[in-house]
């Protein structure tokens, strides 16, 4: 048996980097985003990966792979064996098989071995990408492989880790959980993205994941990590409306990793608000006692759909750009005095809108 690699870097292993189901039969889903961003080319791929019921035999038990290429072009493939999914508590290491010539309980492969025996499928960890899918409908194909140095968890470079959601995350109060689990990174390797190779050395990278039993009913999501002339900024800020025990609640967050100091803008320590249109315009504005930030993210492009977990299944349900611009300015407040730290510029933005009610814009209250 192959050993998992774990992070060699662990002061940047955050918490909730381990699969969270507990073998019940209870709802839940556990899913993960990887993405590599390639200003020279102005591409971004992105990586979702998902399991839903993993106990198997439900309407909804199965799994998934969907990227997000080049131009926002979309491709999926769905892995319905719940027993070809594998995931480790302690690490951030999972991975599904789908054809393959072995017949082994699926687990961690060397890249050389991986390639060699499974046809379809992928593996994942804090430090690897890989994998293959392809639509045999249409002969539309990816593969990638690509290590990863991480740089940044969430939190103060070299300090101990944080959860994105608090401490409150670790008790089941707060569905779906939401964890970065590395802000910035980076990645080395190649995709193959339908018969054109991009091949990377020390592209921006970075990861996320969410978990539960329950989903949000509408969210928007804010993220980058490759800026014009500022290597060492990394943003993401989301919002969403969950499920805390028995009541809803809308709930909204920036966090900013400028020269290796995390800057957190989060309920419990600053007021956050808000204006996202349907589509088409992001603006968030969060203030604390020392700092103040202020994003604003656009696109005129029309974005992709793309799937998500609901208690119908993955279905479409949400709509992405990851080439949306993007204008922060970072303040802070002194003597009495706001002082600019911070301006700063991308092309190359993640931008998202998901869920229901989105007929008017959602401004904060």
């Amino acid at each position: 048996m192959i050993s998992i690699p774990s992070n060699p870097l662990n002061s940047t292993q955050t918490p909730h980097s381990g699969y969270h189901w507990d073998g019940s039969s209870r709802r839940f889903f556990e899913g993960w985003y990887y993405r590599v961003t390639l200003p020279e080319v102005g591409q971004t791929f992105a990586f979702m990966y998902s399991i839903e019921d993993p106990i198997g035999g439900k309407p909804y038990s199965g799994g998934a792979a969907q990227i997000l290429g080049a131009d926002d072009q979309y491709l999926w493939r769905t892995f319905p064996d719940v027993g070809k999914f594998w995931a480790s508590r302690d690490v951030l290491a999972f991975g599904h098989w789908g054809k393959t010539d072995l017949n082994t309980t699926p687990l961690y492969l060397l890249p050389a071995e991986f390639e060699r025996h499974v046809q379809e499928g992928y593996q994942a960890t804090a430090i690897l990408n890989q994998g293959t899918i392809h639509d045999p409908a249409s002969d539309r194909y990816c593969r990638w492989q690509y290590e990863i140095e991480p740089l940044l968890g969430w939190g103060d470079k070299g300090s101990l880790q944080q959860s994105t959601a608090g401490w409150l995350s670790f008790l089941q109060i707060f569905e779906p959980g939401w964890q970065i689990l590395m802000a910035h990174g980076l990645a080395t390797g190649w995709i193959d993205w339908n018969g054109k190779l991009y091949e990377f050395t020390k592209a921006a990278a970075y990861g996320e994941k969410n978990w539960g039993g329950a989903f949000p009913k509408r969210w928007f999501w804010v993220n980058c990590n490759s800026f014009e002339g500022e290597p060492d900024l990394a943003l993401t800020a989301g919002g969403g409306r969950r499920g805390v025990l028995w009541w809803m609640e809308s709930v909204a967050m920036i966090g900013l990793h400028y020269r290796d100091k995390f800057y957190e803008f989060v309920p419990w320590n600053s007021q956050v608000t808000w204006d996202i249109q349907p589509w088409g315009g992001w603006k968030m504005h969060a203030k604390n006692a020392r700092y103040e930030i202020e994003l604003t993210g656009t696109t005129d492009l029309p974005g992709t759909p793309l799937r998500a977990p609901t208690t119908e299944g993955l279905v479409y349900c949400c709509r992405d750009t990851m080439q949306g611009q993007l204008n922060l300015e970072l303040r802070e407040f002194s003597g009495g005095q706001k002082k600019i730290i911070l301006q700063a510029h991308s092309s190359l933005c993640g931008l998202e809108t998901g869920g229901e009610s989105w007929l008017n814009s959602w401004q904060s209250r």
